[in-house]
């Protein structure tokens, strides 16, 4: 029997992208002002709907650009030291109003990115600190995004949380080079929490492969001279840095 596409329902992909970053030692996400229904002038993630002739990857990279600016192929504007996966899928019955859609999420994560620039069907792009958006249990705490992007949003902030307990990833959020107290401050950042200075400097700079020093020293954090870093080659850390229990 020949396929007749008119027998099927209607069926789109989207991808969504979580982009976390640390600004002003806060977890930051980037949300888009939505400019058309539905959901018009709510806060959402960046992101569209897949075209026929474009991968997810491709996908992802078109709609951050038109919505926010943040090009991935441009060096200038994407750090090298960026970290892209694949977050989830997402696919319930009516979480688009529109038509049955399956969003394919990402995670982002890169440090000191730029302000973001409106553009596409964007009414508007900023920095959001997760702290105003989530709750401790994943719940909103203050502004409600557009369709399932709330927990889209959780789930991208918890797998940050939950990598950088057990793999280098910190050091994404990170400059090339950096302190010790740098790093620390990505950690309370994305942990939510404060650490103790000295065990956190004894644990990162005892832990093999985690940590290479470069030779130098920096006073941009005030204070005393301190010594530079560069993430070592290690993609899992044994032991774990596992987050304090609050």
């Amino acid at each position: 029997m020949p396929y007749d596409p008119s027998e099927f329902p209607p069926f789109a992909v989207t991808v969504d992208l979580v982009v976390l970053t640390v600004r002003r030692h806060a977890l930051c996400a980037l949300l888009v002002r939505r400019g058309e229904d539905p959901f018009r002038e709510r806060w959402a993630l960046p992101g569209g709907f897949v075209r026929t002739d474009e991968d997810l990857a491709s996908a992802a990279a078109r709609e951050l650009a038109e919505e926010t600016g943040l090009r991935t192929q441009d060096a200038g504007s994407w750090p090298a030291g960026a970290h892209l996966e694949q977050l989830a899928t997402y696919g319930e019955p009516g979480r688009d109003p529109r038509m049955r859609v399956v969003s394919v999420a990402h995670l982002v994560l890169a440090p000191d990115l730029p302000t973001p620039t409106p553009g596409g069907d964007a009414g508007g792009a900023q920095w959001w600190p997760t702290s105003e958006l989530l709750g401790s249990a994943g719940d909103t705490a203050g502004e409600a995004l557009a369709f399932d992007h709330t927990r889209i949003l959780a789930d991208g902030v918890e797998r940050a949380r939950s990598k950088i307990e057990y793999s280098s990833l910190a050091a994404a959020f990170c400059p090339p080079e950096f302190t010790v107290g740098e790093l620390r401050r990505v950690y309370e950042a994305v942990w939510g929490v404060p650490l103790d200075p000295r065990n956190f400097h004894r644990k990162v700079t005892g832990t093999p492969g985690f940590l290479v020093p470069v030779g130098g020293t920096t006073t941009r954090q005030g204070g005393r001279p301190a010594q530079l870093f560069r993430a070592g080659g290690a993609s899992a850390l044994n032991p774990p840095m596992l987050r304090p229990e609050v």
